[in-house]
C-alpha cells in the first residue's frame, strides 16, 4: 500500500533537510500532480527523493533501502539498457528506453528517461511515463495493418504501383505469384512493367498508366501468358510531374471460359432457335416483333427481317386480325392453338402457340409466340375431302351408269332384232335407226360416267407416246382450228407407258377441246413430253404423287385460265363454265377417272388471262422380254360369218337383256337355256343332260352372283367356257375369282353383233387361250 508523499516523514537531499509545509515542500508538490513519476537517486541508488506517480508506477512504498529502476527487468537485456541509461546519467550524461516492466503481476510500457543533476555529481533524476495506453494502441494499429498488408497482398486480385519509368515500387504477393516471382525480385531487381505485359495493342496504354481499364495478358517468369484486365490511375509523386500508378489487376482466366461458353451457349440457343422446323417469334407489350427465327422469315416469304418492329397483325390477313388481337390481349401463361393466315403470296395458314415471359427470366416482357405451318396439311384436308367427294360421286355414277347400261342393251339389242325386220328401204327403218343412234349416244355419256368413275373396262397395250401424239396431230389441227396455233415438243428417248389407246385419245382429245374453247380469239396450244426420273419426281413437291419413274405429258394453252376459285372443281362431274347446251361438264371428270385407273396423276395450273397447263404423269413402263413378245402377238381377227351352234346357258336378272340376248344369240343358230338368277342357273346345269358350251353370265345379280356362280359351274363342268357381261369394269370383279379362272368379258350395252361375235370368237378359242 503506497502511501502520500507529502507528510511529515523528512527527506534528504545531500545535507538539505525537507519537511512538509516548507518551501521545498512546493517543489514536491508541484511535479507530484502532472501522473509523470520522478525519483531522485543518489550514489549507490539510493533513493533521495520519490513522487506518488512513480510510486505508484512502480507499486513500492517509501523507499528504506537503495532501489535501482533496472531491478524491476524481467529480462536481462531490458535490465542492462536500463543500467547503461543510469551510468549515463551518473556519468554527467542522459538516456531514454522505452520498455516493459513486470510490475506487480503485470506487465507495463514505461517511457524511462535518466538524466544527471547539475551541481549533485552521481545523482541521477528519473522521469518515468506510463506508456502501456500508447503501446497497446500501437500494438492494435500495427495489428489492423498487418491485416491489410495479408488482406492486399493474399488478395484474389493483383496489386502494384509503377513510376512514370515504369518500374515497380510495389507488387502484392498474388501479382507476384501469377508472374513466377517473389514481390521482392519485382520491386528491387530490374524488371519493368513492359517486360511483364505481352505484346498486344494494350501494352503501351499499360504502361502509360492509362485509366480507362485495359484488357491485356501478362507473360510470366515461364513464358505462361495470362489474360488480364487492369484499371489504374496515377497520383502525384514528387515534383517535376513525376506520378505513381496505382493498378489493380483482374485475372480474366475464369471470366473468358465463362465468356466462352456463354458464347457458345448463345451460338447454340441461336442455331436452335433459327433453325428450328416451327416459327418463333417474340413481340414487346405492344405487340411489334422484336425477335423472329428463320422459319417465320421464311413464312413470311423470305423476308430479310421477319417484320422486326412491325405490330404482329400487320403481318396476318385482314380477317384474321380481330381473333389474333383477342387472343393476344387475354392469354395470361400459355393459349393456344388456333389458326391464322399470314399476309403474303402465297397464302399460308399457321397455327400459333402462345406464352406470356417472364421478364426476370427472358429479360424482357412481352409473349412468345411458336407457330407451325399448317398449309401443307390443310391442302391435304382440302384434296382428301375433294378426293372423298369425288369417289362418293363416282360410287354415285358408277352406279347409275350400271342401271342405264342395262337399259340401253335392251335398247340397242330390240332395235338390232327389229332392224332384223325393217331392212333399208322399209319405211320403219329410219325411225329404229334414230332410236338406235341416240341410245348409242347415251351410251357414250354413260361411258364417259364409268371413266370418272373409274369403272369402265380398259385394254392397256404397251405404246409409244410420240408415235400415239403423231397419229393424231391432223385430228388436233382440225379441232383446233385456223387460229390456234399446235405445237408438238418431244422429249429424247421418251419411255414407254402401258395404257388403253382409246382412252388415252379421248383425254388428249378432250383436253384440246377445253384448250380450243378457252383461246376464243386464237393463241398457241403446246403438247409436251418429257421423261421424270424418281429424284426429279421427289423435288417436284406433290403430296400426291409418290416417287418413281413417270412419262410427263404437259398440255398448254395461252387461253383464259382457270380462276383460283374454280380450280379445285374442275375435275368434278357436270361441273361446267360453259354456256348451257355448249357442253356436258363429263370431258375434264372423264378425263381424271381414265388417268386414275391407269395409275397415272393429273395435276393442273392456271393463272388467269395467262393460260392453263395440264401436268400428266403416266407410270413408265419398262417390260420384260416376255412382255415385249406378248406385245407383238397379232389377235386373231373376228369371223364375218355370226352364226354359229353350241349350247348356252344364259343367266341375266335383267328380264329385257336376257329377252333380247336369248332371241339374238337363237336367232344366229345357238341353243339358248335360260336364267334369271344364279340359282336357278345352277338348278338347270344340274338337271341339263346334254353338254353346255358356253356360260354368259351376269356379274351383279342378287343372292348369287356371277362369279360365284362360275365356281360351282366349273366344279360341275371344267372345260366350259365362260362370258361374262357387265355394267361395271371388268377389274371391279376380277379380284373375286381365282387367278387360274380363264374367262371372256362383254362390256355393257352391247349390240347384237357384238353379243354373237364374242359368242362365235370364244367357242372358236383353243382349250388354253381361255
Amino acid at each position: 500500500m503506497t502511501r502520500p508523499l507529502l507528510s511529515s516523514t523528512v527527506w534528504r537531499l545531500g545535507r538539505l533537510p525537507f519537511r512538509a509545509g516548507r518551501p521545498d515542500d512546493l517543489l514536491a508538490l508541484a511535479v507530484g500532480g502532472d501522473g509523470t513519476g520522478w525519483m531522485i537517486a543518489g550514489e549507490g541508488g539510493r533513493v533521495l527523493y520519490v513522487n506518488a506517480a512513480a510510486m505508484g508506477l512502480l507499486e513500492i512504498d517509501v523507499p528504506t533501502t537503495p532501489v535501482s529502476v533496472a531491478e524491476f527487468a524481467a529480462d536481462p537485456e531490458i535490465g542492462e539498457r536500463l543500467r547503461r541509461i543510469e551510468r549515463l546519467a551518473a556519468g554527467g550524461g542522459k538516456g531514454h528506453e522505452e520498455v516493459p516492466l513486470r510490475i506487480g503481476d503485470a506487465t507495463r510500457w514505461l517511457r524511462i528517461s535518466a538524466a544527471s543533476i547539475k551541481g549533485a555529481p552521481r545523482t541521477v533524476l528519473w522521469r518515468i511515463e506510463d506508456a502501456t495506453a500508447e503501446h497497446e494502441m500501437q500494438e492494435a494499429i500495427e495489428a489492423e495493418q498487418e491485416k491489410l498488408i495479408d488482406f492486399i497482398d493474399t488478395a484474389p486480385v493483383g496489386f502494384y504501383s509503377a513510376d512514370r519509368s515504369g518500374r515497380f515500387q510495389f507488387v502484392n504477393g498474388t501479382l507476384a505469384g501469377w508472374l513466377g516471382y517473389s514481390p521482392e525480385e519485382l520491386v528491387r531487381g530490374n524488371l519493368m512493367v513492359s517486360d511483364v505485359i505481352a505484346p498486344g495493342p494494350d501494352q503501351e496504354s499499360v504502361v502509360e498508366g492509362t485509366p480507362d481499364p485495359e484488357e491485356a495478358r501478362l507473360k510470366g517468369r515461364d513464358g505462361q501468358v495470362l489474360p488480364v484486365r487492369i484499371t489504374q490511375n496515377v497520383v502525384p509523386s514528387g515534383e517535376g510531374g513525376s506520378w505513381q500508378s496505382r493498378s489493380v489487376v483482374h485475372d480474366l482466366t475464369q471470366e473468358l471460359a465463362w465468356r466462352k461458353a456463354l458464347s457458345q451457349a448463345e451460338a447454340h440457343f441461336g442455331h436452335f432457335f433459327n433453325f428450328a422446323p416451327i416459327g418463333i417469334v417474340v413481340v414487346d407489350d405492344e405487340y411489334r416483333v422484336i425477335e423472329a427465327n428463320v422459319a417465320f422469315c421464311a413464312m413470311l416469304g423470305g423476308s430479310a427481317d421477319g417484320g422486326r418492329g412491325q405490330e404482329l397483325q400487320s403481318l396476318v390477313r385482314e380477317a384474321d386480325r380481330p381473333e389474333l388481337i383477342e387472343r393476344l390481349n387475354t392469354v395470361t401463361a400459355q393459349s393456344g392453338p388456333f389458326e391464322v393466315r399470314l399476309a403474303g403470296v402465297p397464302e399460308r395458314v399457321v397455327q400459333v402457340y402462345l406464352s406470356r415471359l417472364d421478364p426476370e427470366v427472358a429479360g424482357v416482357s412481352g409473349l412468345l409466340l411458336h407457330l407451325m405451318d399448317t398449309t401443307e396439311q390443310k391442302n391435304l384436308e382440302l384434296q382428301f375431302a375433294q378426293s372423298q367427294k369425288m369417289q362418293a360421286v363416282g360410287q354415285l355414277a358408277g352406279g347409275i351408269a350400271h342401271d342405264f347400261n342395262n337399259l340401253l342393251t335392251a335398247m340397242i339389242g330390240f332395235c338390232d332384232l327389229l332392224l332384223l325386220r325393217h331392212p333399208p328401204g322399209d319405211q320403219s327403218f329410219a325411225d329404229v335407226m334414230q332410236i338406235k343412234q341416240n341410245a348409242n349416244r347415251a351410251a357414250n355419256l354413260v361411258r364417259q360416267l364409268l371413266a370418272f368413275s373409274r369403272q369402265q373396262t380398259l385394254r392397256p397395250k404397251v405404246l409409244e407416246l410420240t408415235d400415239v401424239l403423231a397419229e393424231l396431230s391432223n385430228l388436233l389441227r382440225r379441232l383446233m382450228g385456223e387460229t390456234i396455233e399446235l405445237k408438238l415438243v418431244h422429249g429424247r428417248d421418251i419411255g414407254l407407258v402401258k395404257v388403253d389407246q382409246g382412252q388415252l385419245e379421248q383425254v388428249v382429245i378432250n383436253l384440246a377441246v377445253n384448250a380450243r374453247d378457252a383461246m376464243a380469239g386464237g393463241g398457241t396450244f403446246t403438247v409436251r413430253t418429257a421423261n421424270v426420273t424418281a429424284e426429279e419426281s421427289t423435288r417436284l413437291g406433290h403430296e400426291l404423287l409418290p416417287p418413281g419413274e413417270y412419262v410427263l405429258i404437259e398440255m398448254i394453252d395461252t387461253g383464259c385460265g382457270i380462276p383460283p376459285e374454280n380450280l379445285s372443281n374442275i375435275f368434278e362431274p357436270f361441273f361446267t363454265t360453259k354456256p348451257v347446251g355448249a357442253g356436258t361438264g363429263l370431258g375434264l371428270s372423264t378425263v381424271y377417272g381414265i388417268i386414275k385407273q391407269t395409275g397415272g396423276f393429273i395435276f393442273p395450273t392456271s393463272a388467269v388471262g395467262q393460260g392453263t397447263t395440264f401436268h400428266i404423269y403416266l407410270p413408265r413402263y419398262r417390260p420384260t422380254e416376255e412382255a415385249l413378245a406378248e406385245a407383238e402377238s397379232v389377235e386373231p381377227p373376228r369371223a364375218a360369218d355370226l352364226t354359229g351352234k353350241g349350247t348356252v346357258l344364259l343367266v341375266e336378272d335383267e328380264d329385257a337383256v336376257r329377252i333380247f340376248a336369248s332371241r339374238a344369240l337363237a336367232n344366229k343358230g345357238y341353243r339358248v337355256i335360260e336364267a334369271a338368277s344364279g340359282e336357278a342357273a345352277l338348278k338347270k346345269m344340274q338337271e341339263h343332260a346334254g353338254p353346255v358350251d358356253v356360260l354368259i353370265s351376269d356379274v351383279v345379280m342378287p343372292n348369287m352372283d356371277g362369279p360365284t356362280l362360275s365356281r360351282h359351274v366349273r366344279a360341275l363342268r371344267p372345260h366350259i367356257k365362260i362370258i361374262f357381261i357387265s355394267g361395271y369394269a371388268e377389274d371391279a370383279f376380277r379380284r373375286n375369282l381365282d387367278r387360274d379362272v380363264t374367262f371372256s368379258f362383254l362390256p355393257k350395252p352391247f349390240s347384237l353383233k357384238q353379243l354373237a361375235g364374242k359368242v362365235k370368237e370364244v367357242l372358236e378359242q383353243p382349250e388354253a387361250a381361255r
